[in-house]
């Protein structure tokens, strides 16, 4: 049976206002590792600067906002995600699960390994840091009708096709649209944001409070661990 087409007219004709609270996994802030290679908190402060002046601006639409809902949209990823094409600027991810969250870290560290030949038979080990951000703003919902039906467009977990024609078509014609919804694809019933606006992130975890993670990859399995919860994939 062919699978059912979307019609690229819904990109204006079916998006709602939408709100989630969602959690994202990082790589640890450089901190502590830039506290190693000074003597003093105004060395710090001026090594943090100094860190910060090399990195690309930050959008306009970015002015002000936490410096983790921010970050991912400084750069150009010379790879794909599912909603971003390569060589596109960067779509802040999240999960309403912080176990979908662990997921999609998983995912994408067993890929590094298992797409570097040399890197195969080593083991991957990271610190991470989850938060929690709130999302609201305009948005089209991949689990409601009519984008419902083309359900297996959006669920493959490797192939974006789909996806990133929809993620071009919300660039060039429907700047309106903040954010989509969708179900994930790395973990049952979980639900997911990618935001194109950075003006519909606000933080919910506190300043300086978020869950410390430890991440240890190999080619045939990733676990992530908080000290009280482990999860194996």
């Amino acid at each position: 049976m062919a699978q059912a087409s979307w019609n690229p007219a819904w990109v204006h004709d079916h998006t709602t206002e939408l709100s989630m609270q969602a959690f994202r996994m990082v790589e640890t802030q450089h901190v502590a590792a830039t506290m190693r290679l000074v003597d003093s908190a105004d060395e710090q402060l001026l090594l943090e600067d100094m860190l910060e002046s090399s990195k690309p601006p930050l959008p306009a639409e970015a002015a002000g906002l936490h410096c983790l809902l921010a970050a991912p949209f400084r750069y150009v990823p010379q790879t794909p995600s599912r909603f971003r094409a390569a060589h596109m600027p960067g779509i802040w991810y999240g999960a309403d699960d912080a176990f979908c969250a662990c997921a999609e870290i998983a995912y994408w560290r067993q890929r590094f390994l298992l797409d570097s030949v040399g890197l195969m038979k080593q083991q991957l080990s990271t610190e991470l840091s989850m938060y929690e951000a709130r999302v609201e703003g305009r948005a089209i919902d991949l689990l409601a009708p009519p984008w419902s039906q083309a359900h297996a467009h959006w669920a493959h977990p490797s192939d974006y096709t789909q996806t990133l024609q929809l993620g071009q078509q919300v660039r060039q014609t429907a700047p309106e649209v903040q954010w989509i919804r969708y179900a994930s694809v790395r973990a049952a019933d979980p639900v997911c944001a990618a935001v194109f606006d950075p003006r519909c992130l606000t933080m919910v975890s506190p300043e300086g409070r978020y869950e410390q993670w430890h991440c240890h990859a190999t080619h045939d399995r990733v676990t992530l661990s908080n000290g009280r919860v482990r999860f194996d994939f």
